[in-house]
């Protein structure tokens, strides 16, 4: 089963699973807990610096996306494509730093050209910046590693390079640290997660 296939079919068994509610604040633990306000990335900063187009100086409202069949399914799509599309590589081989943000380079990159690529993408695609936010967390190994997360009113989903699936936030194995504010692209946000996670082998 190649790539593409596998994910819908896992993907769709997580759909079917979350589609049963009704409510989006039925369960707080949909959502991750936002805290205060807390310093950007370093690399998110320099990616800023770089593409100023990016990150504009903005507040918006933040919304939630509807997420339907249609979308679920563009969702996933798109998630494996960007997977299938970017070959891995670490920023010291293709930047000759340890941390750089850019978007892909030739094919190439690490977590955070996968996230700042599909973000991209879904954002051309007519969905909403303020439901697109990258997402830094913990891996199994306690390495850094980055996200997407997508805000629909099932729930915080994430799209991940390492995992095929997308999933809800609580069913992946990271320690969420912070991700981008839903109210503007260059303001950051403490994430409040107290779960233990069982999975291993997850690397950037």
């Amino acid at each position: 089963m190649n790539l593409l296939k596998s994910t819908l079919l896992a993907s769709t068994l997580v759909f079917t699973a979350i589609g049963s509610g009704t409510s989006a604040h039925a369960d707080p633990g949909r959502f991750m807990d936002m805290h205060k306000s807390v310093k950007a990335p370093v690399g998110h900063v320099q990616f800023c610096r770089d593409n100023g187009w990016a990150c504009p100086n903005e507040r918006y409202e933040p919304v939630v996306v509807r997420l339907d069949e249609a979308r679920w399914n563009e969702l996933i799509a798109i998630n494996a494509e960007v997977n299938r599309r970017i070959h891995p590589m670490t920023d010291a081989d293709l930047f000759g730093k340890e941390e750089h943000w850019s978007y892909p380079v030739n094919g190439y990159g690490d977590c955070e050209e996968y996230v700042l690529e599909k973000q991209r993408v879904l954002i051309k695609a007519g969905w909403p910046k303020s439901a697109l936010l990258i997402t830094v967390a913990k891996d199994t190994q306690n390495s850094g590693h980055a996200v997407l997360t997508v805000r629909t009113d099932h729930g915080d989903m994430i799209l991940d390079n390492q995992i095929e699936a997308v999933l809800p936030w609580y069913s992946t194995p990271y320690r969420y640290i912070k991700r981008q504010s839903a109210s503007s692209p260059a303001k950051w946000t403490g994430i409040s997660d107290t779960r233990v996670t069982t999975v291993s082998s997850v690397s950037n």
